[in-house]
């Protein structure tokens, strides 16, 4: 990354080398459309999409890839065949700058953490309704 502390999206995305850049808005568009109701704000320095019951997804572009976040263990067993060509280490996900931006996945990615958020949410307001 260029540059430290970004306030938008588009500002990270100014920063990025042309070539990242053009994948990155690819990947921003995919995700918007996935997740209409998300709110597209800066966390940890990178782009994020957040429901009501928290952050769903981040990305970040790298000098030879572009990266999504986090990408839990169900996530994993449940796009495992889709993935197999990736990078996946440590609950991200790496796609190489290189080869088309696999858009539909990424959609499909991005429904599925809004789904494992909702879950998770309805989980907790279970929870404290039994206290």
């Amino acid at each position: 990354m260029a540059e430290a502390g970004f306030k938008s999206v588009d500002e990270y995305l100014a920063a990025q080398p042309e070539a990242a850049r053009q994948a990155l808005e690819r990947v921003r568009g995919a995700i918007r459309k996935a997740l209409a109701q998300a709110e597209e704000v800066i966390s940890y320095n990178m782009p994020t999409y957040k429901l009501p019951g928290g952050p769903v997804l981040y990305f970040a572009g790298w000098k030879r890839h572009y990266s999504l976040y986090p990408a839990t263990d169900r996530l994993l067993l449940a796009f495992k065949n889709e993935l197999a060509p990736y990078e996946v280490l440590k609950g991200t996900i790496r796609f190489p700058l290189s080869e088309p931006v696999p858009v539909t996945l990424i959609a499909r990615i991005a429904k599925f953490r809004a789904k494992e958020i909702a879950g998770r949410a309805k989980t907790n307001m279970a929870a404290l309704k039994k206290r």
